[in-house]
């Protein structure tokens, strides 16, 4: 009799607890009036961190209620910046406990992203996350998945989805307005030596600073100043380097250029060759990739000499059959090719001298936009509409987790210096089990992915 009380006693409480859960998660799903206020939770409040919040503080719907960093100078410069009422915490649970706090901005180091982004999406939180989305790609996928699982909002931070001159480029380009593109380039230059981030020994972390914490889930090493803060993204355990950072917006572009979610092979080569300082990543760097209906992509870093590398320091080429289209920050521009009139086999050599008969493909492009800066703000917008009416936004996780991988192949193709053939579907390598076990790593306990 008194095990039956008991049951009942556990269903009751369970059954209470079930309906609190689904209470509350519909109440976040509901469609907010359009001059409702969101109030958002910051996580991470340096370099990418503040520009993010600038972007959200353009909004006035926008209610940034409390922010979070390990390092007290940044939490508090961000927390001067809202102004009165904004929480200050150290811990980013904090803010997930919240229950007044809708949506969360996570900024941190990518390492972090993943394990706090499925975090907030379980505690009820719409997330818009910086890119790259995650540090490897079984992170990505399990993000994916527990948004799905929890119906949130979500936006990764390739602000360029919410560009207007942007994604008119890689429609002219997508529709077939410069031909057959057989080959899209990206390029990160940059002249870093002789000094680059310097070769500082390791040492105390600063006290305002929990350096274990900031770890979290990666490998216990001493704290040194090139580790931390924005120069964590030249060491592996932290980041992909530039071509999971600046490569995860070109990539984007591509892929949505071409109409593809993934490519068909990747390899790398490059290394430190100018041997500048203390960082893993390599100083020079080349991926390539292939992408089904015969598309050739590189990204090349070169970070020992800044001469332009495209166009007037484009960011991204596409080369079609009929015209070269570059992207850079202030638009796009179209350069026509000039087509050939006769088979090149047929001409004879009085022909070659006198230069191969060709007429213009078409009229030169060159179309303006308003700048990266406006882009954070129009990210920033697509994804408080979204949150109001439930929609998906502009770089829903699916997509950042998908432009996000491609450049993780690059980094994996590197590591391996292998050739490397993708199964997009299922997200595995296909000639490669020593690739494939770098899709995931072991976290440090006590930290797991939810």
């Amino acid at each position: 009799m008194m095990a039956s009380k008991m049951n009942r006693r556990r269903f009751v409480k369970g059954a209470m607890a079930a309906t609190v859960t689904l209470a509350t998660a519909a109440a976040s799903r509901r469609v907010l009036g359009a001059n409702e206020r969101i109030r958002i939770g910051l996580i991470g409040c340096g370099n990418r961190g503040d520009q993010v919040l600038d972007a959200f503080l353009k909004h006035s719907d926008a209610e940034i209620v409390a922010v979070c960093d390990l390092y007290e100078p940044y939490r508090k410069f961000a927390a001067q910046k809202v102004g009165t009422g904004c929480a200050e915490y150290s811990d980013y649970r904090k803010i997930l406990e919240r229950k007044d706090i809708q949506a969360v901005v996570i900024a941190t180091p990518d390492h972090w992203h993943a394990i706090m982004f499925c975090e907030a999406c379980l505690a009820g939180k719409d997330v818009y996350v910086e890119k790259p989305a995650s540090l490897t790609i079984g992170e990505g996928r399990r993000m994916v998945e527990v948004a799905r699982k929890t119906n949130r909002v979500t936006q990764v931070g390739i602000q360029r989805r919410s560009s207007a001159i942007c994604q008119e480029a890689l429609k002219i380009v997508r529709t077939g307005g410069i031909g057959k593109v057989t080959v899209a380039r990206a390029f990160h230059v940059l002249n870093e030596s002789p000094m680059g981030i310097g070769d500082p020994p390791d040492g105390d972390p600063p006290k305002e600073l929990d350096w274990d914490m900031w770890l979290g889930p990666a490998p216990k090493v001493p704290y040194n100043p090139n580790r931390c803060f924005y120069r964590f993204r030249w060491f592996w355990p932290y980041s992909g380097g530039q071509l999971t950072n600046f490569g995860t917006h070109y990539l984007d572009l591509i892929q949505g250029g071409l109409g593809r979610d993934y490519p068909l092979a990747v390899t790398a080569l490059g290394g430190k060759f100018g041997k500048m300082d203390n960082r893993e990543i390599p100083d020079t760097l080349e991926v390539l990739w292939e992408y089904e209906g015969g598309t050739l992509v590189t990204f090349s870093q070169y970070n020992c000499n800044a001469a332009l590398a495209a166009r007037q320091g484009a960011l991204v080429e596409f080369r079609g059959t009929n015209g070269t289209l570059y992207i850079s920050y202030s638009g796009y521009e179209i350069v026509p090719e000039e087509l050939r009139t006769e088979p090149v086999l047929a001409l004879n050599p009085l022909d070659r001298r006198k230069g191969l008969p060709s007429k213009p493909a078409m009229e030169p492009v060159k179309a303006s936009g308003k700048g990266i800066t406006s882009e954070d703000a129009d990210h920033a917008r697509n994804f408080l509409d979204c949150v109001k009416s439930r929609k998906s936004c502009n770089c829903d996780i699916e997509i950042g987790h998908r432009s996000t991988s491609a450049t993780l192949l690059g980094k994996i193709a590197y590591q391996t210096k292998s050739y490397l053939q993708w199964d997009g579907k299922n997200e595995r390598f296909t000639n490669s089990e020593a690739a494939n076990r770098l899709l995931a790593y072991e976290y440090r306990a006590p930290w797991k992915l939810p």
